[in-house]
């Protein structure tokens, strides 16, 4: 049993756009799978993808999750905010010191992610593309490292963290205060059970863990859509 994290899916006005801004910033190529008209796939062990789903909503408020990606040297940072700026990225406060040493920055449809400076001990042996970086308690780490079998790699002061045993990014969660919701989170997982694995089963499974089942209509190609126990919404994938 078990489930793997297949795909990170932004909502995006305007699905090509932004995955142009996306290959354009980490290099990732389309994928070329039929199924996915929008699609990236990594060339580094960041072990998902990404994927650009079309929606008629405007964003609300700020993520509850975000790239944060690293930096070798000052330059390397320099080089890739100028990317993300030429690409369609501007500058935005989201409250950060200017001792913090990262750049903030806001994709064309104004999702969040950071520019962390070299030196990060943190993310020292992480990829491009070093943490997703979630607003939740540390009840949802806990959540998540039983669902995806991600040890903890960090639990303290109720701030949590997960990565795969393969490596990739870090999943952290910053721990309370918890920011308010403000509409449809435009970020999302798609996990997919593990070969031999029964979806129903890992659903049941998740559902043991604290994930609740939400109903909103039917959803494509035998997706079941859940949350876990912040509420922040997931789609378990169909088996094979």
């Amino acid at each position: 049993m078990g489930l793997g994290l297949d795909t990170l899916c932004f909502d995006a006005n305007d699905p090509p756009r932004l995955a142009r801004f996306w290959a354009g910033v980490l290099g990732w190529k389309p994928d070329d799978d039929p199924r996915d008209a929008i699609a990236l796939l990594p060339d580094d062990d960041t072990g998902f993808r990404i994927r650009f789903l079309p929606s008629q909503e405007e964003k609300t408020g700020q993520n509850r999750m975000h790239f944060d990606l690293t930096s070798t040297s000052l330059e390397d940072q320099r080089q890739t905010v100028a990317r993300a700026l030429e690409l369609g990225a501007r500058h935005i406060d989201v409250g950060q010191r200017p001792e913090e040493g990262h750049v903030v920055l806001a994709d064309p449809e104004g999702n969040e992610f950071c520019v962390i400076a070299p030196g990060n001990e943190f993310l020292a042996d992480c990829g491009f593309i070093g943490a997703l970086a979630c607003d939740g308690s540390q009840q949802v780490g806990y959540f998540w490292s039983e669902a995806l079998g991600w040890p903890l790699v960090w639990d303290q002061d109720e701030e949590t963290a997960i990565r795969s045993p393969l490596g990739g990014p870090k999943i952290t969660w910053g721990g309370p205060p918890l920011m308010p919701r403000a509409g449809k989170d435009r970020l999302h997982f798609d996990v997919a059970p593990a070969a031999g694995s029964d979806q129903q089963a890992e659903i049941d499974r998740l559902l043991a863990l604290g994930a609740t089942r939400v109903d909103r209509g039917a959803h494509g190609g035998g997706r079941v859509l859940m949350a876990d126990p912040d509420g922040n919404e997931f789609c378990v994938l169909p088996s094979g």
